[in-house]
């Protein structure tokens, strides 16, 4: 009746203003005559989509009158959880009028109870949705494990009639929609007026404020037309005659003259009335429209949060956020606790399986080869390994029991491709595929995965190639630059210890020759800690005890290094990581059925004719020892070959579901309570025993020593050096200064510099026990010197 309402305002240019016609496909570019005073049904629907994803359902039954109004909501209410990756999985359509008997709504309500979704939003007229939610009661459906979201005709009863004790048990626990209505003094006015005027009798609902409200707004528009000077005036149109027909005259109407500019005068209206400031925003719905969420309880109801096109679900009213900047965030979603049917606090899980007794069809791969993670038990139908064990830990973990039978997918005489399967869930064949199942990115677009249960990767096998040794593989331990340093600080050492050795220790002094000599023996002989000479200072034994725990570690690691260049048989092989293997043209095995052909062809762009098939192990050693592939690719392999180091893809093992399968959200639960709890680790250890190349094949070559696991202790050596010499020189100057005092006064020569260098020089070439007879006979002269001065 709207629609052909409004479209005949369209022709009479007559404004029609509504309160209850809340279609949201009553678009005001096809409509543009007709306004809604109260928030169109879009915005109900966005609310309950909303409610639904916060409480994380992803399907949801809805039951509705089969009208235009109630079926247009229920299919935007399907938009809006689309937008949220949720959907609409049954519509339970209720004839309307005066035909419909309970009959009809009990088969209507059994066939939507055999559905997996237990969350059920019904919009419907006030007396049909009381009769639905009676007969709900009465069929068992509003206990534990239900979800009922009622739109806001469930309110509307509310507010304007008391609940009877029959209608208080059907609707316990159910959750509802009003219309906001912010408190106001002139609110509470009118309904202190409305209580008297009606004796208590009926009450005050919030579209009746919105007909009080659209009243005011008309007569305000209409004061400011004629005021501005427009008049009311009407007059013929021919084109309405077209229209008639049936007993219908729509020739007699009129026109409105100045229906234009009072419309223009309805939509600029801004003004406050008892629902709040009544102002159209440019799509020519009311401002700000938002909800209050109530939760009933038997006699009584109880308000859990808000919702607004502002900011969503809230527990602080809207018109307070309105001057905050907005926020849907999902932090900032949030609503009080809830009440559900059954009189339970804990939220209902919101689907079960279908009662129709059909038992979930789990498809698990037929393998040939490889049979760790999935085979089937000879001359039986029975399927066991890794992967069915996990699956059935996981369904022990759920809360609900799970009916199932394994369905064996493929021929038995080769293993069957992993896309096939996954597509079999895809075309309902399978309601499930639990085994090795690798997660690529075409098939994340038709199904869901669990969470990995296992992560293996791929890898590269090539034949081995063995490296022979040669005359100077004693060089390999360490690199060129590692030599070269350490050779450096064998000199260096060696200079220091002499430096301050060489005045007290004898065996650091004689001709330069000789000392040449000391320097270089005493420097290497310490890598075999075979040095004759002994330190006698207590800087250089400081050095020495530094430099000898650096010749320690090097040693050491030297010797192990070199021990293992020499006793291990080395290998090599001409594919060096993934990059070679696409470059190389040569031919590359693969796993039958595996994920790896498309992975190689489609994202690796490797030409198809490259690619050869490989059903078991024999086959990919038989395959390498007679050089038919350069290499294969696999996630494990055979004894004689080689891998190469550098993997280049993980890869996570999943089960795959259909789309937005709540079951693959509570497996994935499942298997992260197994992990947590050990239970995973325990059957990976039952099932897959640890394999691996043998350690010839570990790395492709020695593993060098380089300067870079070294660099801290030559640090410190070098530091202890400087530190040794700047010490050293520090203690010569003082003493140079008080052997040789004049140097350093004022004299004819005593102040050259290069004479002062030459002493110092000489005075740190004297052997110790010198120097200091010198001094000690220079302070005798200079002690009888002062005698004689004093006898005469």
């Amino acid at each position: 009746m709207a629609h052909v309402l409004s479209h005949l305002a369209n022709e009479l240019h007559v404004p029609l203003l509504s309160f209850t016609a809340l279609d949201p496909t009553l678009s005001p570019l096809q409509y543009p005559y007709f306004i809604q005073t109260a928030p169109s049904d879009l915005y109900q629907m966005t609310a309950i989509a909303d409610m639904v994803s916060y409480y994380g359902y992803r399907e949801v039954t809805a039951i509705f009158i089969d009208d235009d109004q109630f079926r247009n909501g229920i299919t935007t209410l399907g938009d809006e959880l689309a937008k949220r990756r949720c959907k609409i999985s049954y519509k339970a359509a209720i004839s309307p009028g005066q035909s419909l008997t309970q009959e009809d709504v009990v088969n209507e309500l059994v066939r939507a109870r055999s559905m997996e979704s237990r969350v059920f939003v019904l919009n419907a007229y006030a007396q049909t949705g009381r009769l639905i939610l009676d007969v709900a009661q009465s069929l068992g459906m509003m206990e534990n494990g239900y979800v009922w979201i009622a739109t806001t005709w469930l309110s509307t009863v509310l507010d304007s009639t008391s609940i009877s004790p029959k209608n208080a048990n059907s609707t316990n626990g159910v959750l509802t929609l009003r219309p906001h209505v912010p408190d106001s003094e002139r609110k509470r006015a009118f309904a202190s007026r409305w209580r008297q005027l009606s004796n208590g009798s009926i009450g005050l609902n919030p579209y009746g404020l919105y007909a009080y409200d659209t009243v005011w707004l008309i007569a305000s528009a209409v004061n400011s037309f004629l005021y501005d000077g427009g008049t009311i005036s009407f007059s013929k149109d021919s084109r309405l005659s077209r229209f008639s027909g049936g007993g219908l005259n729509f020739g007699a109407l009129s026109t409105l003259n100045g229906g234009k500019p009072l419309l223009n005068y309805i939509l600029r209206t801004n003004m406050t009335g008892l629902t709040g400031p009544i102002q159209f925003n440019a799509e020519r719905s009311v401002i700000h429209p938002s909800y209050d969420i109530i939760n009933l309880m038997r006699s009584r109801f109880r308000q859990i949060g808000y919702w607004s096109n502002y900011s969503g679900l809230s527990i602080v009213s809207p018109e307070t956020l309105y001057s905050r900047p907005p926020n849907r965030s999902l932090s900032s979603q949030i609503l009080s606790s809830v009440v559900w049917p059954g009189d339970t606090g804990v939220q209902p899980r919101g689907w079960v399986f279908p009662n129709n007794g059909r038992w979930l069809r789990i498809g698990v791969p037929n393998r040939v080869s490889y049979q760790d993670f999935v085979s089937q038990v000879n001359g039986t139908n029975i399927v066991q390994r890794y992967c069915i064990d996990v699956f059935l830990a996981a369904t022990k973990v759920l809360p609900y029991a799970v009916p199932y039978k394994f369905i064996l997918f493929g021929d038995g005489y080769k293993n069957p491709s992993y896309s096939e399967l996954v597509n079999k869930v895809t075309s309902n064949v399978f309601d499930a595929a639990v085994g090795d199942i690798a997660i690529v990115t075409n098939c994340t677009r038709v199904v869901d995965f669990t969470q990995p249960y296992i992560e293996s990767g791929l890898v590269i096998v090539t034949p081995m190639m063995k490296l022979n040794s040669n005359a100077w593989a004693f060089l390999r331990p360490f690199t060129p630059l590692m030599w070269a340093v350490t050779a450096i600080f064998f000199l260096v050492v060696g200079v220091v210890v002499w430096i301050l050795e060489h005045r007290m220790n004898e065996e650091f002094r004689g001709p330069p020759k000789r000392q040449i000599v000391t320097i270089l023996w005493f420097s290497f002989s310490t890598m075999f800690f075979a040095h004759r000479e002994n330190t006698v200072s207590t800087l250089g034994r400081m050095v020495l005890f530094i430099w000898l725990f650096l010749v320690l570690i090097i040693n050491s690691s030297y010797t192990a290094s070199l021990m293992s260049i020499l006793t291990v048989q080395q290998l090599s092989s001409p594919i060096t990581g993934i990059e070679s293997l696409v470059m190389s043209k040569e031919p590359i095995g693969f796993q039958v059925g595996s994920f790896a052909e498309n992975y190689l062809s489609e994202e690796l762009n490797i030409a198809k004719s490259r690619l050869v098939s490989l059903g078991s192990p024999e086959a990919y050693a038989d395959a390498l020892d007679r050089g038919s592939v350069a290499a294969a690719i696999c996630r494990s392999f055979p004894g004689q070959a080689l891998q190469v180091p550098n993997g280049w893809r993980r890869v996570h093992k999943k089960w795959a579901f259909p789309r937005d399968s709540p079951l693959a959200v509570d497996m994935s639960t499942a298997i992260l309570t197994l992990s947590e709890n050990g239970e995973l680790q325990k059957i990976q250890d039952k099932w897959l025993k640890r394999r691996g190349c043998s350690s010839q094949g570990s790395s492709l070559g020695s593993d060098q020593l380089h300067l870079s696991s070294f660099w801290g202790l030559f640090l410190v050596c070098g530091v202890a050096c400087f530190l040794a010499l700047l010490m050293y020189f520090c203690l010569m100057l003082c003493r140079f200064n008080r052997h040789y005092p004049e140097v350093s006064g004022p004299s004819r020569h005593g102040g050259l510099p290069s004479v002062r260098l030459q002493r110092f020089l000489s005075f740190a070439d004297e052997k110790e026990e010198v120097s200091k007879s010198k001094l000690k006979r220079k302070r005798m002269e200079m002690l009888e010197s002062a005698n004689g001065r004093e006898l005469s």
